[in-house]
């Protein structure tokens, strides 16, 4: 393994995580990546370990994570990322802490493993910084919380009945997200704001945009904190798109933005909608290539039981500078927030691949020059089929093996992540897409085993 040379930058980053792991008496590293569905793994030594751990030399066995490596080439080594240590603020206790770093995942030779979703991400980063751009996302997760059993499990009876934005007694997660909120602030978070969503038991907790990767960083921290801190008051949380019917689901729209020179690429005072040239082909990117990558921002034959009319969820294929019943809205601020915003996108999506993949379907507009279509301002949901047809507005995948077969056609996908990624992606999606399907449900047994 050869070593990692850091920047004097880095030198004095190290420095001051040194000084920290002294003053909080950190005891315990855990190291941290995602497998190719976005789920958190981690292996933990001990804080003694720090040169080694800097240096990149922690192994790990790739064969046994999913979407790594065949067993006959599974030695694969951890990278931290020194900018996102942070200490634990539940471990933290007199004279004892532990703490964590995001790593990416490299070869025994030192280059960068093609299979980790962080490595896929920073590509996209690069091919954005080839053309002067840098990526700027902003996501919002929804979740739910559940009541747990006594061992932990999750139960079926959500937590409180609250609506949009009600305060207590109705909101009975208040306090869990105050404690969700000092963990990540402590975390190095900067919070926006905290609200119950529209659905019962349904909550969000706003963070502040970042660059593509810190983002898709935050966003893994920000879920593995709130099923620690909902598990601490006996809640199990959930980032399942659609966990209880006939209520809204959850989203993960996510808020996109090219820099330029220190200007946001976006905006243009002089149009109509102060949206520059560049933003209308970002836009005419994203509605050309979403079909082919909706396997990636909805990943879960559950995430196409949220994409149906109805509950705020878009499932037609048209932009807008304001409507929310379309795919894609243009929030109403500008200046250097003027951002684009998919609403497609849940929080069961690997951060890392759903980031990748939308900021290169915008990148693919602006590269081909594309033309964005005119905006649709009508109320999608309760259009008839004749107008939509009228209007040439197409629909999103309706579930995930039509989401898959998109995803095989296209040629985003295979470009963004890589053979690697792809292959080992189109063949777990495929297999839970045909477990799904041949498998016998509750409801088909109650419909027809007394009728037929």
């Amino acid at each position: 393994m050869s070593k990692t040379f850091v920047s004097s930058t880095q030198t004095e980053l190290l420095e001051q995580i040194k000084e920290t792991i002294q003053q909080k008496n950190v005891e315990l590293l855990h190291l941290q990546f995602v497998d190719i569905e976005g789920i958190l793994k981690h292996v933990t030594v001990t804080a003694e370990q720090l040169d080694d751990v800097v240096e990149g030399k922690i192994m790990f066995d790739g064969s046994s994570i999913k979407g790594f490596s065949p067993i006959n080439r599974s030695d694969l080594y951890l990278l931290p990322d020194l900018n996102t240590f942070a200490v634990l603020p539940w471990t933290v206790e007199e004279g004892y802490a532990e703490a964590r770093f995001l790593c990416s995942v490299t070869n025994p030779d030192g280059t960068l493993f093609e299979g980790d979703p962080r490595n896929v991400l920073k590509k996209t980063i690069e091919r954005a910084a080839e053309k002067g751009y840098t990526i700027s996302v902003g996501p919002e997760l929804e979740f739910f919380l559940f009541k747990a059993d006594e061992n932990g499990n999750p139960t079926l009876e959500l937590h409180d009945g609250g609506g949009y934005f009600e305060p207590s007694p109705k909101d009975l997660g208040e306090r869990v997200r105050l404690e969700i909120y000092r963990a990540l602030k402590a975390m190095g978070f900067t919070i926006e704001a905290s609200h119950h969503e529209v659905a019962e038991g349904q909550h969000e907790i706003n963070f502040k945009y970042a660059d593509a990767l810190g983002a898709a960083d935050n966003a893994t921290t920000y879920k593995w904190v709130v099923k620690t801190i909902a598990s601490k008051f006996g809640l199990h949380a959930t980032f399942m798109p659609k966990p209880v019917f006939g209520i809204n689901g959850s989203g993960m729209h996510v808020n996109i933005s090219l820099f330029k020179d220190g200007e946001n690429a976006f905006f243009d005072p002089n149009d109509a909608n102060q949206l520059s040239e560049t933003a209308y082909q970002f836009i005419a990117g994203l509605l050309k290539n979403v079909k082919h990558f909706a396997a990636v921002t909805n990943p879960l034959v559950n995430s196409y039981k949220r994409l149906v009319p109805g509950y705020e969820a878009p499932c037609y294929i048209a932009w807008s500078a304001s409507n929310r019943s379309a795919l894609i809205r243009i929030p109403a601020k500008r200046g250097v927030a003027t951002r684009v915003e998919l609403r497609c996108p849940d929080p069961s999506a690997n951060p890392y691949l759903a980031y990748a993949i939308i900021a290169a379907a915008g990148l693919d507009g602006v590269e081909k020059g594309l033309t964005a279509p005119a905006p649709v301002d009508e109320d999608i949901f309760h259009m008839s089929e004749e107008r939509r047809a009228e209007l040439g507005i197409d629909n999103l995948p309706e579930n995930l093996g039509a989401a898959v077969a998109a995803f095989e056609e296209g040629e985003i996908g295979r470009t963004t992540l890589g053979e690697h990624v792809f292959n080992e992606y189109v063949a777990l999606k495929k297999e839970e897409w045909n477990s799904y399907r041949t498998a016998v449900h509750a409801w088909e047994v109650e419909r027809y085993q007394g009728k037929f």
